[in-house]
């Protein structure tokens, strides 16, 4: 038996606005399209969309977790990167202010998805990474809280979706799920002002609209 430790898992987030007059057409591509055709991807394990329920500069954020963050260097994913379908170039083009990040989930408790999501965004030279790790263990023995994680940001592998688009930074985002939103709240709101306010963004909370994988 290998005593090899186990792979962290990966992440694809995509955190978006996008233009009112084709956000109908945008839900559609995601609910008949995009999703299922990332999730066909080998060593994707579950897709997940969500809608902030407070006021928000990007109110949609779909989240991809993977077995590894190997699975971004695959020929499977670069094809399915390189080949996109008319719908998604369009789609695309739709998108504002969108924040892409691909990298590993450092920290993981919990296995259970809650239906409230909420995060905040660290600066990755933060001194009190440690310290935020340790909280997002420990956050899931309140009530209500099911889950928590910290995404890593592999700058190398998010390229933005367009020539228009921000590139990447070296960052963290916290994520804790909740069974509701005040909950998911208020943990994360805890732990976001246990750090200077120049290390860390906002809080804000979204609820799932939809979920697909094992």
């Amino acid at each position: 038996m290998s005593s090899a430790p186990l792979a962290s898992a990966g992440q694809l987030s995509i955190w978006t606005d996008v233009d009112p007059e084709h956000e109908l057409d945008f839900n559609r591509w995601y609910d008949r399209e995009h999703m299922q055709e990332r999730m066909s991807i080998p060593g994707f394990r579950t897709g997940r969309r969500f809608r902030s329920i407070v006021s928000c500069p990007r109110p949609y954020l779909a989240l991809y977790d993977t077995d590894s963050v190997q699975i971004f260097r695959s020929n499977a994913y670069r094809q399915a990167f390189a080949k996109q379908t008319d719908w998604s170039q369009r789609s695309f083009g739709r998108m504002r202010d969108t924040q892409r990040r691909v990298g590993e989930l450092t920290v993981e408790v919990g296995r259970v998805e809650g239906g409230a999501l909420a995060l905040f965004v660290i600066k990755d030279d933060s001194p009190m990474l440690d310290h935020i790790k340790a909280g997002l263990q420990a956050v899931v023995s309140r009530d209500h809280i099911v889950r928590a994680s910290l995404l890593c940001t592999d700058v190398a592998l998010s390229a933005p979706l367009s020539a228009t688009a921000t590139p990447a930074q070296a960052d963290r985002v916290a994520m804790i799920e909740a069974t509701d939103a005040a909950s998911a709240f208020d943990a994360a709101s805890s732990l976001a002002s246990q750090l200077p306010a120049e290390q860390v963004g906002s809080v804000f909370v979204f609820q799932m609209m939809m979920r697909l994988g094992n």
